[in-house]
């Protein structure tokens, strides 16, 4: 079989099944290991995309995996929850999967730990706030217990011939981790998400000593977050974010409600401090941000004094001037708190006017459009909202930029090197960082979810693909729903549905009751009766015609329907509504 090396240009049949799942006869090929010593590195989600974050690392005899994100659906993804990786390739190695690895706690990161838990009894190895917020989706999925492996940065742990030590990096969450993992052919070095923050709210900037030591002992290969790999410069310290908080509750007048991840403990940590210097009291709305300051102040990472804190019931005993509510939904998620603030659809809680609105985030890309109607809402009820660079920076990524992701690279100085997390642009523009920092083109990997990278003593390449698609969650079915299932979802709310009930005497071929015709979304139904009418009796036209024809057999009969139908509909309004027949038999 020809192999394809690193570099830009990928072979057409490692793109295969970029977008998904297929068969194992369709063209996923991962050759049998060599005899020798190997090391394979297997993106399974994160690379072209945002989101799914998951790496595999296998070598003869043991095998470990780094992270377990979700994706949250695009509007194509009709009626879709959540998207999680599939897990087929660790399926076909669970004798040797001995331990997951999280980098830190964000959806992208932990979102699909309990789906992966339900196959696998595997220890989940993280630190203390990381392990606590999947501890709660845990709870929220109502699991069993599992095995729990806390670490702090530093720290090493070890799983058969594979050794991790946890890094400390900054990002937007608190307890964020590169891993550096040990192999008998060299070491693996994954970023996880990071920034250089040198003014960090913790007063903990990166390990770059720890970095540079793992550097200078040699790196085979380094995984690196290519998020900002676009933007030039460096991205700004968290700190800037408190400078632009000040000057907002300088300028309030009245009630200052602030929304940003939930899991941004150095975001919360700023409201608090700010809120605390104006002599405001403190509000907590959504239970994932509940769950994320419980945790976060029980570990030390947050400061939260509790006489400062007010239930969301008592907001309204106190002047307006005086009080602070922190929240979720700034990404406009529909049933968010924020969003339902902005509809008036929360039972503790209403937006007045004379109340401030901050929106410390960023939309990721799709949201867009559901975070500018809240903020039009939000409007329409009275309430300033200050989101984007108004009033300063409310908001800095926790993702490194260009001068970092160079930094990175010059302290780590690995041999080959693979770009994750980030959109297929990203990881290209982050692969020419690489080889301005001296990393050789062809030992560069633009990897696609699935690909299988391959080291041995000799040399590393891409040797084949394995499953790498989107597995989706839609209420308790996990994986149920497939391209079929979307595509008549689409076909539904694009052209509608037409449901045709008819009663057939089979012994005699003739119609004993119908047909009636039941039509959603086609036309609009009050002034709709006499076109349903019509083709009723294009209905019994048909049926007619079968009884002529000698026609009996019910499958048969519910094509012709199905057939004549559509054609009368489309001769009509151009229009292709699923039409469903009916034909039951007495």
């Amino acid at each position: 079989m020809q192999q394809a090396r690193g570099g830009v240009q990928l072979e057409s049949r490692f793109l295969q099944h970029a977008n998904g799942p297929g068969p194992a006869t369709d063209g996923l090929v991962v050759p049998e290991p060599p005899n020798e010593a190997y090391l394979r590195i297997v993106p399974l989600g994160g690379c072209g995309e945002i989101g799914r974050n998951m790496a595999v690392l296998e070598t003869r005899e043991d095998l470990i995996a780094i992270d377990c994100g979700l994706m949250f659906p695009d509007e194509d993804m009709f009626g879709v929850d959540i998207v999680i990786n599939d897990f087929t390739y660790l399926r076909e190695r669970a004798h040797k999967f001995r331990a997951l690895l999280v980098t830190h706690g964000h959806e992208d990161h932990i979102g699909g730990i309990p789906y992966l838990l339900r196959e696998f009894d595997v220890p989940v190895v993280g630190t203390p706030l990381t392990l606590a917020l999947v501890r709660a989706k845990m709870r929220d999925d109502k699991m069993g217990e599992r095995t729990f492996v806390a670490v702090q940065p530093g720290e090493t742990v070890r799983y058969g011939g594979i050794a991790a030590r946890f890094v400390h990096v900054n990002h937007s969450v608190s307890g964020a981790c590169a891993v550096a993992v040990e192999t008998e052919l060299g070491t693996v070095l994954h970023t996880g998400d990071f920034k250089f923050d040198q003014t960090p709210i913790d007063g903990k900037p990166a390990d770059f000593a720890a970095l540079a030591s793992i550097g200078e002992a040699g790196v085979l290969c380094m995984l690196s977050d290519s998020t900002n790999a676009e933007r030039p410069g460096h991205t700004p310290s968290e700190r800037i974010v408190g400078e632009a908080f000040a000057n907002i509750f300088a300028r309030a007048k009245g009630r200052i409600i602030v929304t940003s991840f939930a899991s941004n403990v150095p975001r919360i940590q700023q409201v608090i401090d700010q809120a605390l210097r104006f002599g405001r009291r403190i509000a907590l709305l959504g239970r994932s941000l509940l769950n994320v300051v419980h945790f976060a102040t029980q570990l030390g990472y947050l400061h939260l004094p509790p006489e400062r804190v007010v239930r969301l019931d008592q907001v309204n005993e106190y002047p307006p001037e005086e009080i602070v509510i922190i929240t979720t939904g700034s990404q406009g998620e529909p049933m968010s708190a924020l969003s339902r603030l902005a509809v008036r659809d929360h039972p503790r809680m209403k937006i007045v006017p004379g109340d401030t609105v901050v929106i410390s985030a960023t939309p990721i890309p799709g949201n867009e459009k559901s975070v500018a109607k809240t903020i039009n809402n939000l409007y329409r009820l009275g309430a300033t909202v200050i989101h984007g660079t108004a009033q300063g920076t409310a908001h800095v990524s926790g993702h490194a930029s260009q001068e970092e992701l160079l930094l990175m690279l010059n302290l780590v100085r690995p041999k080959y090197f693979i770009p994750v997390h980030g959109e297929y642009r990203m990881l290209v523009t982050h692969v020419g960082l690489a080889q301005k920092t001296g990393v050789q083109s062809q030992n560069c990997f633009i990897a696609e979810n699935g690909d299988v990278i391959q080291f041995t003593r000799v040399g590393g390449e891409k040797i084949g693909k394995t499953y790498g698609g989107n597995v989706m969650v839609d209420g308790s079915g996990v994986g149920d729903v497939g391209a079929a299932v979307l595509r008549d979802r689409k076909h539904l709310a694009g052209d509608g549905i037409m449901l045709v009930v008819v009663t057939v005497d089979a012994e005699e071929a003739r119609v004993v009751a119908g047909p009636d015709v039941v039509s959603r979304g086609v036309f609009y139904l009050p002034e709709s009766e006499g076109v349903i009418g019509k083709l009723e009796q294009t209905v019994a036209d048909i049926l007619h015609g079968c009884s002529v024809e000698g026609i009996r057999d019910v499958a048969t009969v519910k094509e012709h329907i199905r057939k004549g139908l559509a054609k009368a509909v489309y001769d009509r309004t151009r229009r292709r509504p699923i039409i469903v027949p009916v034909v039951m038999e007495v």
